[in-house]
């Protein structure tokens, strides 16, 4: 739902089908844009048979992004032993895909509104595709850590081009029930992802979590070539900001290698590499300022919403990836196996599968407000309960703080996604969703990187039980307060909202 104060703005209460876009584009200190239709004739209905296959096609290719951002998790721990891999060099396993996928997210949502969505949601899931195959033959953690880079430039491309060509190609009274369905299998792809690769790593290898995305992106591509409409922005014009694409990448990639070598690395170099973060953020927010065409149109972050919601997304989303980590690489020390460690998230996917659209269709009565708040509270009291997982862990142990946990986070997710597109015109779409999810994966990329040296591991000392089990829960107190802190933005940030 829109909110009910944007800057300089006033929105009335919205009516089935129809947002008052003339205000935000006001709000925004834009022009009014050409009709959406113009680019993109062919408006699809979520019943019909194209409709129906488009979102299958586009809720598939994301959600495969997504799972394996998740999936390399559980197989962490048969990684390190199989390529004899050091706990820092295990995160940049990890972090490799992330960095690419949050420093380049905001290109694949550009280039996709200048050169048109599905051609370029295409080219990101074959991209995807290649380098997917090319980590299951990787050799050495240094080949992995590469191809991981790679295949994070291919999910950039596609993540953003989902939202925005559900966002452009369905009509207006069938967009809201479209994105809840992709929000709520984008968190089960997420969740899921463990178990999958628990399952895999007990019964071939770990090379088997990469290669089984080639299959299953042939189906992607088939099924977006032939349901999916073209979709452009029909009033940009200029040249791409390749400036600020490049700022982005060397901020997020110098602070993510200080924070994962502040154990290892001399302290000379660490506080350079911070130094380079810093500065690197902030020519990155003169070049937008100045720019006539910036990659990220800051006039979006006048929208107390979107700002706040993007606040909330760093915190939780940090706390979600340190959770995901640690808790499977604990179960494991405890001598559980991967796919155990892996069905210890069962809850979650259960949780998103039943009551994201509920959720969905609670946050458009009554406003994000309120399940973006208690959302992140519920999760925050769900990883506290799993301080009790300790070296003899049962089942009694895990299930209910990720019970808890997973109903907190079936709260939130469709609710924020839509509380983000909402705060932004139609004709940026593709920009909206890459801001924000540069900053899920900016908040799990920092989180990975910087949760063992607060917690204290370092080297091979996660395959140490007692000294796992002691920066397990350090993590725990840490994704605790990350996810309250999240909460408490939401609150503050969201304001009241109006009845739709």
């Amino acid at each position: 739902m829109r909110p009910a104060s944007l800057t300089r703005t006033r929105i009335g209460s919205l009516s089935a089908g129809r947002a008052p876009q003339r205000a935000a584009w006001y709000a925004y200190g834009v022009n009014r844009p050409a009709p959406l239709e113009a680019a993109a004739p062919a408006v699809l209905e979520r019943g019909s048979r194209r409709g129906r296959l488009m979102l299958i096609g586009v809720t598939l290719g994301s959600g495969i992004a997504i799972l394996d951002g998740s999936v390399v998790n559980v197989a962490l721990r048969s990684i390190g032993e199989d390529l004899d891999a050091s706990l820092a060099q295990l995160q940049w396993v990890v972090n490799g895909y992330l960095l690419a996928l949050a420093s380049l997210v905001l290109v694949g949502g550009a280039l996709g509104d200048r050169l048109g969505r599905r051609r370029v949601y295409l080219v990101g899931v074959t991209w995807f595709m290649v380098a997917s195959g090319l980590c299951a033959l990787a050799q050495t953690p240094g080949q992995l850590v590469a191809l991981r880079v790679l295949q994070g430039v291919g999910a950039a491309l596609l993540t953003p081009g989902a939202l925005s060509l559900i966002q452009a190609s369905f009509t207006a009274k069938d967009r809201a029930p479209a994105i809840g369905t992709w929000a709520g299998f984008s968190g089960i792809a997420a969740a899921v992802g463990p178990i999958l690769g628990g399952w895999i790593v007990d019964t071939t290898t770990w090379r088997w979590i990469f290669a089984i995305n080639v299959p299953l992106c042939l189906g992607v591509l088939a099924l977006t070539w032939y349901a999916a409409p073209e979709s452009r922005d029909p009033d940009h014009s200029g040249r791409f900001d390749v400036p600020g694409a490049g700022l982005t990448v060397v901020s997020l990639g110098a602070l993510t290698y200080a924070l994962t070598a502040t154990t290892e690395a001399p302290a000379g170099v660490v506080a350079l590499a911070y130094a380079v973060a810093v500065a690197a953020a902030a020519a990155f927010l003169v070049r937008e300022r100045r720019t006539a065409h910036p990659l990220v149109p800051l006039g979006l972050f006048r929208s107390r919403v979107f700002s706040a919601a993007n606040g909330m997304t760093l915190l939780v989303y940090g706390a979600l990836g340190g959770v995901s980590l640690f808790t499977v690489l604990q179960l494991q020390a405890a001598g559980w196996s991967a796919l155990e460690a892996g069905l210890s998230g069962l809850p979650m996917t259960i949780a998103l599968l039943l009551l994201s659209s509920r959720a969905a269709a609670l946050s458009a009565r009554i406003g994000p407000r309120i399940p973006m708040t208690l959302g992140p509270l519920i999760c925050s009291a769900g990883t506290l309960l799993l301080l009790a997982v300790g070296l003899d862990a049962t089942w009694l142990d895990v299930l209910p703080g990720m019970t808890v946990f997973a109903l907190g986070l079936a709260l939130l997710v469709s609710p924020l996604t839509a509380a983000v597109l909402d705060a932004a015109p139609d004709r940026v779409a593709g920009v909206a969703s890459g801001v924000n999810n540069a900053v899920a994966r900016a908040g799990s990329l920092l989180a990975v990187a910087a949760l063992p040296a607060l917690v204290g591991l370092a080297g091979d000392e996660y395959l140490d039980p007692a000294a796992m089990t002691s920066g397990y829960r350090g993590a725990m107190l840490w994704c605790a307060a990350l996810l309250a802190a999240g909460g408490v933005i939401s609150w503050f940030g969201l304001g009241r909202a109006e009845r739709r």
